[in-house]
């Protein structure tokens, strides 16, 4: 018999080490998708376009928490929509909507900023309402950068090595931002189960108000509000889940109704990307409801939930917190 050439050998040893690289591939693509999604059970969330075009993009409710943070900074400093997708499409490419704690040399956080680059201590920094006020600040002092192409703007606040990378998060972070302004109705919603290792509760869902949007926003329709929203100051460490509800009051700015109608989905959103964090169980407005872990948790008419006429009152967000 005769023995093997080298070349059969050769090429053996090929097939193994190619054998090897597409299993390495293959578990570096299931550990990377894990990353991406929160892993497999972890709760969902989903925005929609309002245009009716089946464009859709899916995440976590960490992400979403994230994403509902950077929003709500940027409006109540008055900050356009345009911004908030700059933003949220910066902190898609920089840290996957995550607030984590590594990044090149000492980047840090969810836009991956630099203590040693002036961009404010490493605890300020893992805060992500920080974070996203100060990612503001700088995209503030960009002339004209509502009209620049979102990687231009987006690299002249982050001078990344990579600017061109910011580009292919665009569609996604226009998506959100729409919802999480407010633009667009009902197009966010969130399996919301709640997370094991949170509490919840209408101190918790008050304090997570004022942290992300800021006291002074909710002054805007008198001291009802800041009675209701502001009376608790917030604190890393959630009381224990009680039931209730919070009625944040939605007041007509200068663009009346609907001024107010956009104000009211972009608290209501909010309140939906946060369901899993706060244990939020219910958010109505606008006659609508989203219900957690009901009918795929979707925006429903408020007469299908209870078969009472539905209501196209805007004054008010509904809360239902607790356990």
């Amino acid at each position: 018999m005769p023995e093997p050439s080298p070349t059969f050998f050769r090429r053996g040893r090929l097939l193994r080490f190619g054998a090897a690289v597409a299993v390495l591939l293959a578990v570096a693509g299931y550990l990377a998708a894990q990353y991406v999604t929160g892993g497999t059970g972890a709760p969902r969330c989903t925005v929609v376009s309002g245009k009716g075009d089946g464009a859709s993009y899916e995440f976590s409710a960490e992400q979403a928490v994230n994403a509902a943070t950077i929003s709500a900074v940027g409006t109540s400093r008055g900050m356009p929509e345009r911004a908030v997708t700059i933003a949220l499409a910066t902190a898609l490419q920089e840290s996957g909507l995550r607030n984590i704690r590594h990044g090149d040399r000492d980047s840090l956080g969810l836009f991956q900023q630099r203590p040693s680059q002036g961009w404010g201590t490493s605890k300020q920094i893992m805060d992500p309402t920080y974070a996203s006020g100060v990612f503001y600040e700088h995209l503030a002092k960009v002339p004209g950068y509502s009209r620049l192409p979102l990687t231009v703007a987006a690299q002249r606040v982050q001078r990344s090595g990579y600017p061109q990378a910011y580009a292919k998060h665009e569609p996604d972070a226009t998506l959100l931002a729409a919802a999480l302004t407010g633009r667009s109705a009902a197009t966010l919603t969130c399996e919301g189960r709640p997370a094991a290792t949170r509490t919840g509760g209408t101190d918790s869902v008050r304090a997570a108000l004022v942290r992300d949007f800021g006291r002074d926003a909710f002054q805007e329709a008198g001291a009802e509000v800041g009675a209701e929203v502001g009376a608790t100051r917030p604190s890393p460490t959630p009381r224990a889940a009680v039931s209730g509800t919070v009625t944040v009051p939605v007041a007509e700015g200068t663009a009346g109704k609907a001024d107010a109608r956009r104000r009211g989905w972009e608290v209501a959103h909010w309140a939906v990307a946060n369901s899993t964090a706060l244990h939020i169980r219910e958010v109505s407005y606008a006659g609508r409801v989203w219900t957690s872990g009901s009918t795929g948790s979707q925006w429903r008419g408020t007469d299908e939930k209870n078969g009472a006429p539905a209501r196209e009152a805007t004054a008010e967000v509904r809360i239902v917190a607790g356990e």
